[in-house]
């Protein structure tokens, strides 16, 4: 499955090309609608939510609501491209003044020198978090895919700013999800949440931002999805990339992660005992993440993403106005406060969507009644104890 997106922030809007879905996928906007407005929710979010309400078109790939093997075109309009028409044209003399004073910690002179512009607003309307829409209407139909092959994905805030949540909850996964959903920072922790919203007024009243660390997991992910045989195969590398490509995500880690330096092997792995995993091997901890060699083990595949604060600041750091030379408060666009509990769903739908690339590439086929056979037949292999 190949994910391509285009579109500005204040442009007409988003386009999204997903190419390898399979025919016989039941699909309708309604699915992908779901989890744009669940990116849209969440405590600490700015003016620009209160403006969009993103709904998807699908252009082509589906018909009587169900894929049919070709390409995916969607289309996410932006509401606010009614006040942009002019500084946005696509045609005509610049209209507005430019964007001359980059801010620390975004893309906008990094982008300006590599693409040689002298207006920042043509870097930091593409580099703006706005294109995450796109992933996440994508995602969501990798979501419905995996969905059918029983393979389910959730999420949690685990801090923001200094305020930390219980990692290590015995609830089950279920209802962990249940209370993530439920919190307007996607915290399952009744305590911590009201921590993480004190932790993102105080950011607010002093014109700055706050970041933090959320959790994806996969829960019903097959064995053997992902190779070590080269390195760009690897199923870890694959996930790190996906999330590390969400902007201001600073660090990944799967399983235990960064913990795992700090102890010994005999802490830091998964000891085996016979039980009802494949070829009749369970593992009684999942300090792995589910991930082993670069090969999903049947465990469920947990990443953490922690999350720098927003570069946007309504008290802007100190900065130079690349016109002059002359030092100048960086530029304001409107922005959050804190994105975290927003980025907890781009970090689902990017699980989504590399694991149903790594499904389609370990199970094949044009279909998905062909893909279903051939995991099925998988599975049973493994069951009988005879492998693939």
């Amino acid at each position: 499955m190949r994910l391509l997106s285009a579109g500005e922030s204040h442009g007409p809007g988003l386009v999204v090309i997903l190419d390898g879905v399979p025919a016989g996928l039941a699909l309708e906007a309604a699915d992908i609608n779901l989890q744009l407005r669940r990116r849209q929710g969440g405590y600490g979010r700015g003016g620009r939510m209160r403006i969009e309400q993103d709904a998807v078109e699908i252009r082509s790939g589906v018909r009587f609501g169900e894929t049919i093997g070709s390409p995916l075109a969607l289309l996410i309009a932006n509401r606010d491209w009614e006040n942009w028409r002019a500084v946005m044209a696509v045609s005509g003399e610049p209209v507005g003044d430019p964007v001359t004073v980059p801010r620390p910690g975004h893309a906008d002179l990094a982008g300006a020198l590599k693409y040689g512009r002298r207006d920042l607003r043509d870097v930091l309307e593409r580099a703006s978090a706005r294109e995450t829409a796109a992933r996440v209407a994508a995602g969501a139909v990798a979501r419905k895919l995996l969905a059918r092959l029983g393979v389910e994905i959730g999420s949690r805030v685990l801090a923001i700013g200094a305020a930390e949540a219980r990692i290590a909850d015995q609830r089950p996964w279920r209802e962990l999800q249940q209370a993530a959903e439920a919190s307007d920072v996607g915290c399952a922790d009744d305590d911590a949440a009201q921590r993480m919203r004190a932790e993102i007024d105080a950011a607010r009243e002093a014109g700055d931002t706050v970041g933090g660390v959320f959790e994806v997991t996969a829960q019903g992910v097959p064995p053997g999805l992902g190779a070590f045989a080269q390195w760009d195969l690897r199923l870890d590398g694959r996930l790190a990339q996906a999330f590390m490509s969400i902007p201001a995500i600073k660090g990944v880690e799967i399983g235990i992660g960064f913990a795992a330096a700090r102890v010994r092997g005999s802490a830091a792995h998964d000891a085996l005992v016979p039980g009802e995993g494949a070829r009749g091997v369970s593992r009684p901890t999942n300090r792995a993440g589910g991930i082993e060699g670069g090969v999903t083990n049947g465990q469920p595949v947990v990443v953490r993403a922690a999350m720098k604060p927003i570069p946007t600041l309504t008290a802007p750091l100190d900065s130079v106005d690349l016109a002059t030379g002359e030092p100048a408060p960086a530029h304001a666009e409107r922005s959050d406060v804190c994105a975290v509990p927003a980025a907890r769903v781009v970090g689902e739908a990017m699980m989504a969507l590399a694991l149903a690339d790594a499904v389609t590439d370990k199970f094949g086929g044009d279909t998905m009644a062909e893909i279903e056979r051939n995991l099925r037949a998988y599975l049973d292999s493994l069951a009988a104890g005879m492998g693939p």
